[in-house]
């Protein structure tokens, strides 16, 4: 029988342990995701006002703390494990890891203002899923474009761009949980549970509030497709760079 051996080296424990809990913040945000838009959202199309007022305040409110907090801890580890990766990449060719860090925070942060931006407006065909995704297309393959575009160094490896659009995926959708979603969700959790124990009417607003946080829920499912891919392509897929 082979002998167990852990490493005992400081890096070596740590990447694993960023490894380990972005895996499980992941698990718990896309499972969720998952959950909202092909179980919860049919399922409660299906339910009376009054039956909605009494389930929706406590299942969104525990399963949204869930959510928000599981975005969080699957982006801040996974940016944890590809900073160490692009400081043995720039380590190795010479370079500074300024370039990629920077290039990834503001070309995403960018691409998510422009992405809500059109949202805003809420009527006319700015309310249409199928244009929106046009649109969201455009502007997420342009951000990545633009992205391999400026880390097009040479000593850039696969997985430090592969990461670098995936993860600005995942950096989009965990903008849009605390500043779409969340932000709209507690809004109706609360004007719901007010109007099942008092009766108040529910605000001209809400429906405005639930039609953009169900379109940012989709994109949300929608772009996590293509971020597992590029996920799994850090390693395993050598399509871009060394």
């Amino acid at each position: 029988m082979n002998n167990v051996n852990f490493p005992t080296d400081l890096n070596t424990n740590l990447l694993m342990l960023f490894r380990w809990l972005h895996f499980v913040g992941g698990i718990a945000w896309l499972g969720l995701l998952f959950f909202f838009n092909l179980v919860n959202v049919p399922f409660m199309k299906g339910l009376d006002p009054a039956t909605k007022g009494k389930i929706l305040p406590s299942l969104m409110s525990r399963a949204l703390w869930w959510f928000r907090w599981g975005s969080v801890l699957t982006v801040l580890m996974g940016l944890a494990y590809w900073g160490k990766t692009v400081a043995l990449d720039a380590r190795n060719g010479g370079a500074t890891p300024g370039v990629p860090m920077a290039s990834f925070f503001i070309i995403w942060t960018v691409a998510w203002a422009l992405m809500y931006a059109c949202q805003i407006p809420g009527k006319g065909a700015l309310d249409k899923g199928p244009v929106l995704a046009v649109i969201y297309t455009v502007i997420v393959v342009a951000a990545s474009c633009l992205f391999l575009r400026l880390n097009d160094h040479g000593w850039e490896s696969n997985g430090l761009l592969a990461i670098g659009i995936g993860g600005g995926m995942g950096w989009v959708m965990m903008l849009n949980v605390w500043g779409v979603i969340w932000r709209a969700q507690k809004k109706i959790i609360n004007w719901t549970a007010d109007n099942a124990a008092n009766g108040t009417a529910m605000p001209d607003k809400a429906k405005y509030l639930a039609r953009q946080s169900f379109l940012t829920s989709r994109a949300n499912f929608v772009l996590s497709f293509p971020m597992l891919f590029l996920m799994a392509a850090a390693s395993h897929y050598p399509m871009f760079g060394r």
